[in-house]
């Protein structure tokens, strides 16, 4: 599987997530943290992370940033191991920092970030995901699921020049 790429579940169900909807979890995971953290920069791990980071950023006011943590895939496992692709940014030193990803499973791309901002100098570090889809649980996240998750910037994927139903979620969705 490509790093995009996800297994649909039929006895799971389907989440399929409007821009709207988006903005509703984005809005009410905002709200969570702002009761409990007062974080002084908010960082997304990029890609997926980075639209959710930078709502929940300017709903609060803070400056966002991302750091790029992946996961890389090789020709002789299925099973990919995350890596930090792009270092933590300096602004982080000393500061109290909202890390925030789409979803979270095992928590591996979590902890890693995690690592990474405290070896920055981050003073403290909380974690907000929109969707907790496994057992790892962040500090913040606006809905604990099971369900296949389609994200609005997922449902469709640009082939040349016209945008088609992305095929890792067309059947899930019966496009």
């Amino acid at each position: 599987m490509s790093p995009r790429q996800t297994r649909v579940d039929p006895t799971k169900g389907v989440l399929d997530v409007d821009w709207q909807l988006f903005g509703e979890f984005s809005r009410a995971l905002a709200l969570k943290v702002a009761r409990e953290y007062d974080p002084e920069i908010v960082v997304g791990i990029a890609t997926a992370g980075v639209i959710p980071g930078a709502t929940i950023a300017a709903i609060m006011d803070r400056e966002f940033y991302s750091i790029m943590v992946s996961r890389r895939y090789r020709a002789d496992t299925i099973r990919a191991t995350p890596a930090v692709l792009r270092q933590a940014p300096q602004e982080v030193r000393d500061k109290r920092v909202l890390l925030v990803d789409e979803t979270c499973d095992s928590g591996e791309t979590i902890r890693l970030a995690i690592a990474a901002l405290v070896n920055s100098g981050a003073r403290e570090v909380r974690t907000a995901v929109s969707f907790r889809t496994g057992p790892y649980e962040p500090d913040f996240y606006a809905l604990a699921t099971e369900a296949t998750i389609v994200l609005p910037w997922d449902r469709e994927v640009l082939l040349g020049e016209k945008l088609v139903p992305n095929p890792l979620y067309s059947e899930a969705l019966e496009l």
